[in-house]
């Protein structure tokens, strides 16, 4: 069975896992399962296997060509896997120097999703659930510099649907609708 491939993504704080973890639980009962998949660990794993390093740290100090190789290898493995699949990834990293696509080219011609969600909501709601979360230690920026990564993010991820021929799907997680945007998740991965 082939399955489907989507990816998730989202700007840090949006509830990305959240809303996916409960659609999959409404798939679940319905018998629809999706085998999840987070890019960066598959990466890290495969990373490991070869060698290349020892802890998770020691990734974004990799040279650029190395990274590279790493990410196609790892889009590879998970374009054998069959079924449903879900990849949970970053459609864009903000860095100093400025946007990184998440999924370079050889990245989605290796994978080649069927639909790529963008998890969104309102900016401040973003910064709220950033200030209020302890556990997390995320970069300092405002609403409009949130709004900023999640404007790119769309405009990436129809630059994506150009190469792959997938469809671009936004939910919205907004505060205190978190069934409502499950459900839309939840209709996008039947």
């Amino acid at each position: 069975m082939q399955g489907r491939k989507v990816i998730i993504t989202g700007v840090p704080g949006v509830g990305k896992t959240t809303v996916v973890n409960e659609a999959l639980k409404k798939l679940k009962s319905e018998g629809v399962v999706y085998q999840s998949i987070n890019f960066g660990t598959f990466m890290f794993d495969v990373a490991k296997s070869d060698n290349v390093v020892q802890d998770r740290d020691q990734m974004r100090n990799l040279d650029r060509a190395v990274q590279k190789h790493l990410q196609q290898r790892a889009a590879q493995e998970i374009a054998k896997v069959t079924g449903n699949v879900l990849i949970d990834t970053h459609a864009s990293v903000k860095t100093p120097k400025g946007y990184l696509a998440g999924l370079p080219e050889w990245v989605l011609r290796e994978i080649m999703p069927d639909v790529i969600v963008l998890v969104e909501t309102d900016d401040d709601q973003i910064l709220m659930r950033r200030l209020n979360d302890e556990t997390r230690a995320r970069d300092k920026e405002g609403s409009r510099a949130i709004g900023e990564h999640q404007q790119f993010n769309r405009s990436i991820a129809a630059a994506y649907a150009m190469i792959t021929g997938c469809t671009v799907k936004i939910v919205i997680n907004a505060d205190f609708l978190l069934e409502r945007a499950a459900d839309d998740m939840a209709n996008v991965l039947r």
